[in-house]
């Protein structure tokens, strides 16, 4: 058998994922379907079709020509006949050298071609985009725009692990249907830890632990099945401990067991079962595990199945928006530079080039039925993660000041409920004498509770969970229009299948969106198996970032809140789906004023809101209501309203009379009066042809209005430098009585000041540093312990403040 045609054969069976044929849940039950059309093409269809298409030059097939050209040659030497005079063999060797076809070679080149590009965009379950235009040079789409950013996984939707954690099925005898012997990995207890969006706090890492039990039954057990007997087994999801090595062993250990390690324990102890009503099951877990080219592997079948489930949910993974399109366009890309070479269809002759187009041909026409599988399976894929998905439940949180008084006898009959307001709210400290928690004359707490204590408590909330249908729904229709009276829906979901949820129901309906992602940093870092970390991440933020602003009004506003990890690639991705145009600005949060001090260099101490709106063209300028504080420092007042009072003299940036020389002149002050220079010595104190200030002019004006009595006045700092005023000459002659002479220094110089009028503020422009004390992210884990009595429910929780601000 060609061995290119079997190298290429095994990368197809991993492709269609039929090297697990006895997996047997999920897309795996829908690949056993498409199996027998996979496996017709691999095995009788795929080697014929390339056969064939070589088959019009098998009558110049090289190896042929040369067995007839050695005969002839042979004929003629017995003959004793000189074999290079006959006319048989000149013809022989002119076919050879012109028209003759290696017919095995361009078989194997299709082979060894469709096996390197599948092989080169196909990587551990994903088709990444790997655009190879020579040996270590990568061509990336480019549509001509000034900037862009590419990555890895750019065309693909983020998958987190949280949809495989449930369950893991396979066959033991996946060909027979009336026994295939199901075997279910279940987990019996998953701690709060990493999986889904929650990920494993340092050194506490979540790993697949078989059920640590004495009794056998406990974490193996045989049911019945539809099908006939079906096998469990359960593992906890938890953090190992010492405890977790075997007895015989654990003395000598320092280090808790790897999740390689506990795989070797699991296996070791499964295979050790001694139940001779398990005996069937443990022999056929026990056999070798064959590989996708069909041979036994050292390791059994159960340590292969416990690799592929530890291994599926310590990585997130993809599915592509476009597998068919994107495929087939880098087919063309990859012929063109990998198998098309221009000298080649050049220097030969016309058969030579037309065996050469035609192995082209085979190529694009085999990968072409190839990549409509593939594409197939992926658009099924698609097609579920896109689905919106059922709401399972719904559930209220209600206070009971809003709920009938003629349902309280049930809620304080509710011991669940009850139970979760002593968690929550101490209501068991709310005793009638001795606590300052109860106001006097208020009924106390009591087992079970009374509907006084109720009614005493109406911001006390009930949560329909712990009350079955048939009263909450009786409850609903008590409060009437209950979508009027709610103030906020909570989505218990992956977040993009939430987002998907929501499109309907709240399609530009949101004012504000605040979006705190996984930062990326170690202690949230996107696991991905290719260790493509930040190309990970751009995905799972591109897909909902795309779902997010669909849901905001014309006039709404996004939130992402970052640090340096990923904030420029965050930068770029929301210049690329909202626009730069939209761009609002960027927020500085000083959340850590002390620094984290295990940075190598610089203790970090912020991080970055980064904000963008709709529209924001065609919005005016925006501004932040005045505070009290600043309210209050409008203390004078006059017939035109309260002001505060500031120097007319500028001061910082763009205040020197070289960068505004427009605004540099000199004031006159006789008896608290200010009077301007006459406009025709205002124009001769700067040349605007050789931009120089003439300061000889300047100094006869002092001496000129010195004196006629004037106080002559310049725009000086205490440093001696010359500014410039805040308004024109002609600004300051139409508002002359908001400016004024005070000379209130304690030196007796006269200062020029203006008056700056509360009438005239439109707001406050949000600052782009929150620097407050409040904003400490401390302050979020001591009001969440405030509330609950206990913290690190929350590995990250932000100030209230921060968000409230934003």
């Amino acid at each position: 058998m060609n061995q290119n045609y079997l190298k290429l054969k095994n990368l197809l069976r991993e492709l269609f994922q039929l090297d697990q044929p006895d997996l047997d849940f999920g897309l795996y039950r829908v690949m056993h379907a498409k199996s027998d059309e996979v496996t017709q093409f691999l095995d009788k269809d795929l080697l014929p079709q390339v056969d064939s298409a070589f088959r019009q030059y098998k009558t110049a097939d090289k190896a042929d020509l040369e067995k007839e050209l050695a005969k002839a040659i042979d004929q003629a030497t017995t003959l004793g006949a000189d074999p290079e005079s006959l006319p048989k063999v000149k013809e022989l060797r002119v076919k050879l050298a012109n028209d003759s076809v290696n017919v095995g070679q361009l078989e194997n080149d299709v082979y060894d071609h469709l096996f390197s590009f599948f092989r080169r965009y196909y990587s551990e379950g994903d088709f990444l985009a790997k655009r190879v235009y020579k040996p270590g040079v990568y061509a990336i789409p480019y549509e001509g725009e000034e900037v862009t950013l590419h990555w890895a996984n750019k065309d693909q939707y983020y998958i987190k692990t949280s949809e495989y954690l449930r369950d893991y099925t396979f066959r033991l005898n996946p060909g027979d249907d009336k026994n295939p012997m199901r075997v279910h990995f279940k987990l019996a207890d998953v701690a709060e830890g990493e999986h889904g969006n929650v990920k494993a706090a340092e050194d506490k890492d979540r790993v697949f632990i078989l059920v640590n039990a004495t009794n056998t039954t406990e974490f193996i057990a045989e049911d019945a099945g539809p099908q006939g007997p079906e096998l469990n087994i359960s593992f906890e999801y938890r953090p190992a401990t010492l405890n977790d090595w075997p007895k015989d062993v654990r003395g000598g250990k320092s280090k808790p067991p790897s999740q390689k390690d506990l795989i070797s324990i699991a296996v070791k102890r499964l295979l050790s079962v001694t139940d001779t009503n398990l005996k069937s099951w443990i022999e056929e877990l026990a056999k070798r595990h064959v590989t996708v080219a069909e041979e036994e592997a050292d390791y059994s079948r159960i340590e292969a199945h416990l690799r592929r489930y530890t291994a599926r949910n310590t990585f997130d993974y993809f599915i592509h928006k476009d597998l068919g399109g994107f495929l087939r366009r880098e087919l063309d890309f990859y012929i063109k530079n990998e198998v098309m070479h221009l000298d080649d269809v050049e220097n030969e002759s016309a058969p030579r080039v037309e065996q050469y187009l035609s192995k082209i041909k085979v190529i694009r026409k085999i990968a072409g039925k190839i990549i409509d599988f593939l594409a197939q399976l992926e658009d099924f894929q698609k097609k579920l993660w896109l689905k919106k998905k059922f709401v399972i439940e719904t559930q209220y949180c209600i206070i009971l000041g809003a709920i009938p008084e003629e349902f309280y006898p049930e809620i304080a009959a509710n011991k669940a409920q009850r139970d979760e307001w002593v968690k929550l709210f101490a209501i068991d400290e709310l005793k009638s004498t001795g606590s300052s928690l109860l106001e006097a004359g208020k009924p106390g707490y009591s087992v079970p509770l009374k509907t006084d204590f109720l009614k005493a408590h109406p911001t006390l909330v009930l949560d329909t969970q712990h009350f079955d249908a048939n009263f909450t729904a009786k409850v609903i229709g008590s409060i009437g229009d209950i979508d009027e009276q709610t103030d906020g829906v909570l989505f218990h979901a992956d977040n993009f299948q939430a987002l998907l949820t929501m499109q309907t129901r709240f399609r530009e309906a949101i004012k504000f969106i605040y979006i705190d992602p996984p930062y990326n940093t170690a202690a949230t870092e996107i696991i991905y198996k290719n260790e493509y970390k930040h190309s990970s991440w751009l995905s799972l933020i591109q897909n909902r970032i795309e779902n997010s602003y669909e849901l905001i009004q014309d006039d709404g506003v996004i939130c992402v809140a970052i640090d340096d990890a990923e904030g420029a690639r965050l930068q770029i991705t929301l210049d690329r789906i909202i626009g730069p145009e939209n761009r609002l600005g960027n927020i500085v949060v000083i959340h850590n004023p002390g620094g984290r001090h295990d940075d190598k260099f610089i203790a970090t101490a912020h991080e970055y809101c980064f904000f963008y709106g709709k529209n924001v063209a065609e919005t005016e300028t925006y501004y932040l209501p005045l505070d009290e504080e600043n309210i209050a420092s409008f203390k004078h007042e006059d017939d035109d309203g309260a002001f505060r009072t500031r120097e007319f003299r500028r001061s910082g940036n763009n205040s020197s009379r070289e960068s505004r020389p427009k605004m540099f002149y000199p004031l006159l002050v006789k008896s608290g009066e200010i009077t301007l220079i006459q406009e025709n010595e205002y124009y001769m104190l700067y040349d605007e042809r050789s931009k120089k200030f003439d300061d000889i002019h300047l100094e006869s004006l002092r001496k000129k209005y010195s004196k006629l009595g004037f106080e002559f006045i310049l725009p000086v700092d205490a440093s001696g430098v010359l500014r410039v005023w805040r308004w024109t000459p002609s600004t300051l002659t139409t508002r002359a009585t908001e400016v004024f002479a005070d000379n209130k220094n304690g030196a007796g110089d006269i200062i020029i000041k203006v008056k700056d009028r509360l009438g005239n503020k439109p707001g406050l422009k949000p600052k782009s540093v929150f620097n407050k004390s409040k904003y400490t992210a401390a302050l979020g884990t001591n009001l969440l312990k405030s509330i609950l009595g206990y913290s690190n429910l929350f590995s990250y929780p932000k100030s209230i403040f921060t968000v409230e601000d934003c």
